[in-house]
């Protein structure tokens, strides 16, 4: 299993695409899978990107979107011409591309069976794809997915180029399309580890839900949330009162089934109000009755510190083939302080893996078992040649 990562600033797309095809082809890899990520600077030549990367790589399977940033190589361009393309040699595995118009998803979401085989039937071991954030009903979709097929996780991220519909660009093979979701799923002999770093982490201790409905938290450990909420506060050391200033989360425990919990147990959503009368606090996302919740603090130095550590575990062992990583457009130099932050973690902790991505609208990536939009988040899919 090989891998090979090209990126381009170019201006020009002719330009870039020659400079990534030059890349491409002195890696030696015969492609059975490309990958295309491109800024809205090159969206009106996106016919010609399609027409000569499929020519020129004659790739099984090419998928891709446009995007506000694009990540590969050593570097991020945001905000600039970019374009990043990533090709890969991948024996022994099967390679199903698909993609879901909006005229689909009403019998999709309804017909696990149906969705199942859209996806590329039950043999699935992951399956990396991309949406347009307007015509696709995301929530739904991961919730149907994970029912579909419990066992493969989704890694990907929603195109970013445009700011209403119709304008992001998604690429599934010879099709360019401006709507739905693309992706490709793999079964065979491959191996898909995932690694989502939310960014943040978590303060206080960890609370049970006593009273709640809908996104609405009334009791934690049966005292009135923001009561719970206030104490947790004044127990937190000056440094971590500071970054409150930066925003307030909540983390969702998805497996309860533990003693502790720590990074990468919870799924993190923001807290949107609270009720001083009531004294409950209200989070985007649902609640019930017995959940585990603690709540969590993000800024540049937490998100730098939960991605290295969350990396960190790529020291031990043989390196990933390759590399796919999705971030949220409001990281980059809109968190850190220096560019190319995400891509320079991962080089560091993967020195002899490609890497490709793009700086997304909404970053999907499973949180204990089960797969999830994420917002601040740096998705990241490692993959492997299966191991005997």
């Amino acid at each position: 299993m090989k891998f090979s990562s090209a990126i381009s600033d170019a201006e020009s797309t002719d330009a870039a695409l020659d400079a990534c095809l030059a890349v491409s082809g002195e890696s030696g890899i015969a492609a059975d899978v490309a990958f295309v990520f491109f800024t809205a600077h090159h969206a009106a030549d996106a016919a010609n990107i399609l027409e000569k990367l499929w020519l020129k790589l004659d790739p099984q399977v090419m998928l891709g979107c446009s995007a506000e940033g694009v990540i590969g190589g050593e570097q991020e361009i945001e905000r600039e011409p970019g374009l990043v393309v990533m090709i890969g040699q991948l024996p022994g595995v099967s390679l199903h591309p698909f993609h879901i118009g909006t005229n689909a998803w009403q019998e999709l979401l309804n017909d696990h069976d149906a969705l199942r085989q859209r996806i590329g039937g039950g043999e699935t071991r992951a399956i990396l794809g991309f949406g347009d954030p307007f015509t696709t009903p995301t929530n739904q979709f991961l919730a149907a997915l994970d029912a579909a097929t419990p066992a493969a996780p989704l890694i990907g991220g929603m195109a970013s180029s445009a700011r209403q519909p119709g304008q992001n660009l998604l690429i599934r093979n010879e099709q360019m399309l401006d709507a739905g979701f693309v992706g490709v799923s793999l079964s065979g002999a491959v191996e898909v580890q995932t690694i989502v770093s939310q960014g943040c982490r978590p303060v206080g201790r960890s609370m049970v839900i006593t009273k709640g409905q809908q996104n609405v938290i009334e009791q934690l450990g049966g005292k009135p949330a923001l009561v719970a909420l206030k104490e947790m506060i004044d127990s937190l050391p000056p440094a971590d009162k500071e970054l409150l200033s930066h925003g307030l989360l909540v983390g969702r425990v998805i497996s309860e089934y533990r003693d502790t919990f720590g990074r990468g147990d919870f799924l993190v959503r923001n807290l949107t109000g609270v009720d001083q009368n009531s004294g409950a606090i209200a989070i985007t996302d649902y609640v019930r009755v017995g959940q585990t919740i603690q709540f969590h603090v993000r800024d540049a130095h937490s998100a730098d510190e939960d991605l290295t550590l969350m990396l960190e575990t790529q020291a031990y062992g043989p390196p990933a083939a390759g590399a796919l990583m999705f971030s949220c457009n409001g990281r980059g130099t809109n968190m850190f302080s220096q560019k190319s932050h995400d891509i320079e973690a991962a080089r560091r902790a993967m020195p002899a893996t490609p890497v490709a991505g793009f700086f997304a609208a909404g970053e999907i990536g499973p949180i204990g078992g089960k797969n999830f939009i994420h917002g601040h988040t740096a998705s990241v899919a490692l993959l492997r040649p299966e191991s005997r």
